[in-house]
């Protein structure tokens, strides 16, 4: 017999669309409801991207740190790969967080599911859990933070390549590859690549647009498609058509580049074409349009008392994009839609972290023009940076653009050794329209990057 009970707030999903919001509405004395096929928090950033995905680069950093050794005045080998142990590395850190999250659930009020949530109707999802109970929950507000998953070409033999699910999730056993093909330049392919050469991996990226990371600053691009191409072999304007195993166990990835058709052999397909919403069960009951769900500056939908963070809306599928658009919902709804909270897209850092990172915010002075912004640039070369030439990492820079008028940061670019930490304040800058005076002014630490960017604001203010 189905058990039904009532709750001020549904939340399906507990990654970082789900959890947060469900914690801050639990504090403010909601009764939330959250159901997660993992029951437990972190969504696919902790089961199988962000986490592991960064644990087993930073193996690869540490194994690729030896080719440095005579800059150092050091001598020594390289160290040998040991996959098995670099993959108990990544449980390792996996399997902590999971116990820390499961600690952060039992000391909330949030009634915790295993199992999947299917709508019933605007107000209603029913519960079927992992252990096969049925409970039925009616609320006043519904959270749909179901996140994405891999996406697959729809080429023959696609069956036959592996997803950064295969490759990063809890208890993965995959042997190391030694010939990875990556179908897809963004960053999941780029990243992959650039991690798995690390290790020794002979890594060929296959893109189907004329550059890679597709839709990134374009000189962004130019400096990272240079610097991978010298480990990397990158072919773009490639069309995959199928993917074969031969008879010798090989793979083989069938292409077409500049119409002709071309062949590749690997021991692992690697598919990384990008990621796909996934809505829940019952959600056609809701009159919304498939696919990403359309969701406004607070994360409402087209119905007002249900919210969509995250990747369900296709937005910024990044899980600190997902953390922050969760707060705003939670915000909305602690003050029947009255409150202040706004989701700000313009601030949200994307970090693609290859080797050299790269990393960017807001707008390039490109995009400012197409909006009829005028706007300044000046640009940091890490060719004169204290920190880059102790590394001898000097391919690299940091571009500020302002607002000509005001003087308002309205975006970042940066590419070379810590782009992805240095663009933590920057994305910062530009939430709080800080202006270029304010950057000019503020000591950053010496000898590191963070000092391009004062050195950048005070060429403009």
């Amino acid at each position: 017999m189905t058990e039904t009970t009532r709750a001020d707030v549904v939340v399906l999903g507990a990654g970082g669309g789900g959890y947060p919001a469900a914690f801050r509405l639990a504090r403010e004395g909601r009764t939330v409801v959250m159901v997660d096929p993992f029951g437990n928090l972190g969504g696919d950033c902790l089961a199988e991207g962000c986490v592991p995905s960064k644990a087993v680069r930073e193996a690869a950093l540490a194994r690729a740190a030896s080719e440095k050794y005579a800059l150092f005045g050091l001598r020594g080998a390289m160290p040998e790969v040991d996959w098995p142990g670099v993959l108990a590395h990544k449980n390792r850190v996996q399997s902590i967080r999971y116990a820390q999250h499961r600690d952060e659930i039992a000391a909330s009020t949030v009634r915790m599911y295993e199992g999947m949530g299917r709508i019933v109707d605007g107000n209603t999802v029913e519960i079927v859990t992992n252990r096969g109970d049925t409970l039925r929950v009616q609320a006043a507000h519904l959270i749909v933070a179901t996140g994405s998953r891999p996406r697959r070409l729809a080429v023959p033999g696609a069956e036959l390549a592996i997803t950064s699910h295969d490759l990063f999730r809890l208890g993965a056993d995959l042997p190391a590859p030694r010939r990875l093909v990556a179908i897809g330049g963004g960053y999941i392919g780029l990243e992959t690549a650039s991690m798995l050469q690390r290790f020794g991996a002979q890594a060929t990226v296959l893109e189907a647009t004329p550059a890679i990371l597709p839709g990134a600053p374009s000189r962004l691009v130019s400096m990272l498609q240079a610097a991978l191409a010298r480990r990397l072999h990158l072919v773009t304007d490639a069309k995959v058509t199928s993917i074969e195993r031969s008879a010798d166990g090989d793979l083989r990835v069938r292409y077409t580049c500049e119409g002709a058709s071309q062949s590749i052999a690997a021991d692992c397909v690697l598919m990384a074409t990008g990621r796909e919403p996934v809505l829940p069960a019952g959600f056609d009951v809701l009159g919304l349009p498939p696919g990403r769900v359309a969701v406004d500056d607070r994360l409402r939908t087209a119905l007002p008392h249900i919210y969509a963070p995250g990747d369900v809306n296709g937005r910024s599928m990044l899980f600190h994009s997902a953390v922050r658009q969760s707060l705003v919902a939670a915000e909305d709804i602690l003050t029947g839609g009255n409150g202040s909270a706004r989701m700000n897209f313009d601030a949200v850092p994307f970090t693609v972290f290859t080797e050299p990172e790269v990393a960017w915010v807001g707008m390039t002075e490109d995009a400012a023009a197409r909006q009829g912004i005028d706007a300044v640039a000046a640009t940091y070369d890490y060719r004169i940076d204290s920190r880059a030439q102790i590394f001898d990492e000097m391919e690299g820079f940091l571009t500020l653009v302002f607002a000509r008028r005001t003087g308002i940061l309205i975006g970042a670019q940066i590419a070379g050794l810590d782009a992805a930490q240095v663009i933590a304040p920057l994305a910062l800058a530009v939430q709080t329209r800080a202006t270029a005076a304010a950057l000019a002014e503020t000591p950053f630490p010496h000898p590191m990057i963070s000092e391009g960017i004062g050195k950048a604001a005070r060429a403009i203010a």
